[in-house]
């Protein structure tokens, strides 16, 4: 919030022929872009986001752009919804005890191609590894405190390649401006809330007890 930064100028995104609001939206589009490329997706692949979240959406999205087939689940109803109705994500998954079942009988029991799990919760994590189906990815784009362990005859039986996404490189960047220009993200709808920084001390916490129908909020000057 200070009146001047500096910066490295390679730091600086051109974003021209942009609104200040879809400006807003690229660093974090930018983070579900990398986590994509990490993975190296072929046209047609079968892919899980765990977590339904802004960078679980912005994978999504990326993914499939790709060409992928995109499966969401989540522990928020609110959040998947909002997936099916307005960023077009046909089929969403409430986590519960079935979810593994349900999730088996989609892909004939082969379960996907890459996972990325987005929650940033070590559970959550680790079980994911069982959504991976034999020499697929499994791309950790969540980051959380503490060790994440694996069962090993699981890791080792399905050959599984786990890969960490961190942040986003100028190329992502140049992808989603580029993806945002030509009209492939439902940019509009990935913001739910907008409203003068001035208000944030009384709107912040609001937004914070509503989480489950917020996907991304802008505060102006």
């Amino acid at each position: 919030m200070c009146e001047l930064i500096a910066v490295p100028e390679s730091a600086v995104i051109d974003v021209a022929g942009l609104s200040l609001d879809h400006a807003a939206m690229i660093e974090f589009l930018a983070i579900g872009a990398h986590a994509v490329s990490r993975a190296t997706l072929a046209a047609g692949s079968r892919v899980l986001i765990v977590g339904a979240g802004p960078i679980g959406i912005a994978t999504g999205l990326f993914a499939r752009l790709a060409g992928a087939t995109v499966t969401l689940i989540d522990t928020r109803f609110a959040r998947l919804d909002h997936a099916r109705a307005k960023l077009g994500f046909e089929d969403v998954l409430p986590v519960d005890e079935q979810v593994g079942a349900a999730l088996a009988a989609r892909t004939d029991g082969d379960m996907f191609d890459a996972v990325f799990d987005a929650t940033g919760v070590l559970a959550a994590m680790t079980q994911s590894l069982a959504y991976v189906a034999h020499g697929g990815s499994l791309v950790l784009v969540g980051v959380a405190p503490g060790n994440l362990v694996f069962s090993d005859p699981e890791f080792h039986k399905r050959e599984t390649c786990v890969l960490a996404s961190r942040n986003a490189l100028a190329s992502d960047f140049a992808h989603v401006i580029a993806a945002i220009a030509a009209g492939h993200i439902p940019i509009d709808a990935l913001q739910t809330h907008s409203f003068p920084a001035e208000d944030m001390p009384t709107r912040l916490p609001q937004l914070m007890a509503e989480a489950d129908h917020v996907l991304k909020a802008i505060a102006y000057f």
